[in-house]
């Protein structure tokens, strides 16, 4: 099989915007959990979140559209700059039908489409402007991002919830491997609003007390986040044609499902099911990437900060690793920026490629040693430096949705 490679990488966070900041943040184990600032949450029972702060959407993009797009999609399209940027590819030198584009979404263009409602029922429907039929669309980022650069091959979006940013890059190297040379790929989100946070209350999964602290003993839910992260997927044998340097290879993949959602956090039989759904998936990707348990370095957890979400997870990781689990390091550096639902794992995606590349292990932001409530190997209050080779990442949406990817150093490729 072809192998696809990572040559770019982009990130806009509540932690930073592009690699550098967000990198230097991470290692610090930096929180950019903060009380929400854009709009009054004195009536809301969540009242934190990861907020992208001091963002100006009109330094990277024209203005023109960005009165046609929602945050999430700004952070897209400025993201993807910084990606093809680092990936130093010349658009105007590549065929563009060889070049594609697959996102991931999950809550959409919310603040966008609750301004247009407002408006509509406060004044009428010729208040309502003509961009509400296309900006909080799940397709908006992926058609924005075509539209800007060009980009004339596969296009995609996935939506399976906070899963759906493994899945979308899993998406995009089968695009790479059926023959599109290039992918632009990631996942973005804005759920910070009064609409989208509504929407997310009914999970009763958010924390009430301000914190994110997974697999901690005093955890109570996870926050929001917003924010996300693109990367530029290639043929290896194009970035090599090309002189471009390959920063990871993405060996293995695969996604299960649980059956349905736990009914909720106290939901033992429910998250049983997660566990053995995200232990199957782990397992199937390490087939998929030709690896054995002893080969993975580090492992990037979903890290709901639900007890039992948490057990669960801890539950699946130790059937399949068995005592080998003791020596590998667990990090969830997504308690430092919130859940962004489908774009965390993206970001975590770009946090795993700049880990291999230095060989440090970011913290797990807010959870001290003495707090770890699960038998596992979690980096907290410092970043560990150790020899990396293959990292895993897992990811849970909800609805039942399970991923499992296998990121591994340029030194794998064939």
């Amino acid at each position: 099989m072809t192998d696809v490679v990572l040559t770019g990488l982009g990130v806009v966070a509540p932690t930073g915007s592009g690699t550098r900041e967000f990198w230097a943040s991470a290692l610090s184990g930096t929180s950019g959990i903060a009380p929400i600032s854009r709009f009054d949450p004195g009536r809301y029972p969540v009242r934190w979140a990861g907020e992208v702060r001091q963002f100006d959407p009109s330094d990277a993009i024209d203005r023109r559209v960005v009165v046609q797009t929602d945050l999430w999609t700004q952070f897209a399209l400025v993201a993807a700059r910084q990606a093809l940027d680092h990936a130093r590819l010349d658009l105007a030198v590549v065929d563009p039908f060889d070049v594609g584009v697959t996102t991931s979404a999950s809550s959409g263009g919310n603040a966008f489409g609750q301004r247009e409602i407002q408006a509509l029922w406060a004044n009428g429907p010729r208040f309502v402007g003509p961009y509400q039929s296309i900006a909080w669309f799940y397709a908006a980022s992926t058609g924005q991002l075509s539209i800007a650069h060009g980009l004339r091959g596969p296009c995609a979006v996935v939506c399976t919830e906070s899963a759906g940013g493994l899945d979308a890059v899993a998406h995009a190297r089968a695009a790479v491997r059926q023959g599109c040379r290039v992918q632009v790929c990631g996942g973005t989100e804005a759920p910070i609003s009064p609409y989208a946070l509504t929407c997310q209350l009914r999970s009763g999964l958010l924390a009430e007390d301000g914190g994110y602290r997974p697999f901690a003993r005093n955890t109570s839910g996870y926050l929001p986040g917003e924010g996300g992260a693109v990367v530029v997927l290639e043929d290896a044998d194009h970035a090599r044609e090309r002189g471009a340097s390959a920063l990871g290879v993405l060996t293995g993949h695969a996604a299960t499902f649980a059956g349905r959602n736990p009914g909720g956090p106290d939901d033992e039989e429910g998250w049983g099911r997660s566990a053995e759904a995200l232990a199957a998936a782990i397992r199937l990707a390490l087939a998929d990437a030709a690896l054995r348990p002893a080969d993975i370095d580090v492992v990037f957890a979903d890290g709901m900060g639900v007890p039992r979400a948490d057990a669960a997870e801890a539950d699946a990781l130790r059937t399949v690793f068995g005592s080998r689990l003791d020596g590998i390091p667990v990090t969830v550096p997504k308690a430092g920026t919130g859940r962004a639902y489908s774009a965390s794992a993206v970001v975590d995606l770009v946090t795993a490629t700049l880990a291999l590349a230095t060989g440090a292990v970011p913290p797990t932001p807010g959870v001290a040693a003495s707090d770890v409530a699960v038998d596992l190997d979690l980096v907290t209050d410092v970043a560990r430096i150790v020899p990396l080779r293959h990292a895993l990442l897992l990811a849970r949406g909800f609805g039942g949705f399970t991923s499992a990817l296998v990121l591994s150093s340029p030194e794998r490729l064939n």
